[in-house]
């Protein structure tokens, strides 16, 4: 972080879900070092302020406009917010409207700005509904991952970005994100991996294993062709390009070998084969990263969880095990190479 800690942009999610809760819990138990600006409506912080009985409000600085400079000199315990919104609205905890979906993208645009305008040094995002700003906003959004990048000027997933999962002892990236499991098998082809590969070794780097699509990675075509037709054509390819790649491997047995050291990544070639194993391995501990943005951006691995929010009792841990990922992948400690 240099001279000066880093500033992270901490994103509210959707005001009605969990995401402001476990927002001020973090903040408030941030130990990294690095100052923190929450981008938050302010009623959605006053809405679920009632239930945490000990919630420090002095420290809660509310900022008409953001200024770095003021930011890094100000108190060194203070939590700064910037309402996106800016008005006064009641919230009903719990189920998400079309003010609440408005909220949630009036918070990521505002961190994108500061982003790539370099006022910040990472976003940190919260979860939000894609079903909710889908039905009331953008009807083809999908997530962060791919709002974030068209925002950019990015245009191609997999060549010019990638979702990947970090955790103490697996790193994995999708060749695909979210798309109905035929649709995902339809797009794993030659041209797909070798941009996915080159994506990943250009920003991330390490020894990449590529995850087999059939059981035994095909057993030699006896249980499936695509590796011969597709993957290891793919991999070939690449290795010619000086990517550092392997395989394919059996996906039964690759993300324990990763975790044991043989490999730095995992691509996989659909998103629940590599977020089963993520999941199951550190599900709360894992950082959402995506790789290729001209900018940092983080995210919990959880989703809204409605039927938590306005409880008081919200599990703010995985954020403040993502707001340690990012201060390291800043400080350029991750991600590991063993």
């Amino acid at each position: 972080m240099g001279d000066h800690p880093a500033v992270l942009a901490l994103t509210q999610g959707d005001p009605a879900g969990i995401g402001p809760e476990i927002l001020l819990k973090a903040a408030l138990r941030n130990a990294t070092g690095a100052r923190l600006l929450l981008i938050a409506e302010r009623a959605a912080l006053d809405a679920v302020g009632s239930s945490l009985s000990k919630l420090p409000s002095e420290r809660l600085v509310f900022l008409d406009s953001f200024a770095r400079d003021a930011v890094l000199a100000g108190p060194e315990d203070a939590v700064w917010v910037l309402d996106p919104v800016g008005r006064e609205r009641s919230i009903d905890l719990g189920s998400s409207n079309k003010e609440d979906a408005n909220g949630a993208l009036a918070a990521i645009d505002r961190a994108h700005e500061l982003a790539a305008g370099g006022a910040v040094d990472a976003i940190v995002t919260a979860p939000v509904s894609k079903a909710s700003i889908a039905q009331h906003c953008l009807p083809d959004f999908r997530g962060h991952t791919d709002y974030l990048a068209a925002r950019s000027g990015l245009e191609g997933y997999g060549r010019d970005y990638l979702m990947a999962f970090l955790s103490e002892d697996l790193q994995v990236a999708l060749l695909s994100t979210h798309l109905p499991l035929k649709d995902a098998l339809r797009a794993i082809d030659e041209e797909s991996v070798i941009a996915a590969l080159a994506c990943l070794a250009r920003h991330a780097g390490g020894r990449i294993a590529v995850a087999g699509l059939n059981p035994h990675a095909g057993e030699g075509g006896l249980l499936g062709s695509e590796e011969e037709r597709v993957l290891s054509p793919a991999i070939e390819r690449a290795r010619a390009l000086g990517i550092d790649v392997h395989g394919p491997e059996s996906a039964d047995s690759l993300f324990a070998r990763a975790r044991r050291g043989e490999f730095d990544w995992v691509l996989a070639l659909y998103h629940d084969q590599g977020l089963i194993a993520v999941k199951t391995l550190a599900f709360g501990d894992a950082t959402n990263w995506t790789v290729g943005l001209p900018y940092l951006r983080t995210s919990v691995d959880h989703g809204t969880a409605f039927d938590l929010a306005g409880r008081g009792i919200a599990d703010e841990t995985p954020l403040l095990n993502v707001l340690e990922t990012t201060v390291a992948l800043i400080d350029g400690r991750l991600p590991r190479k063993r």
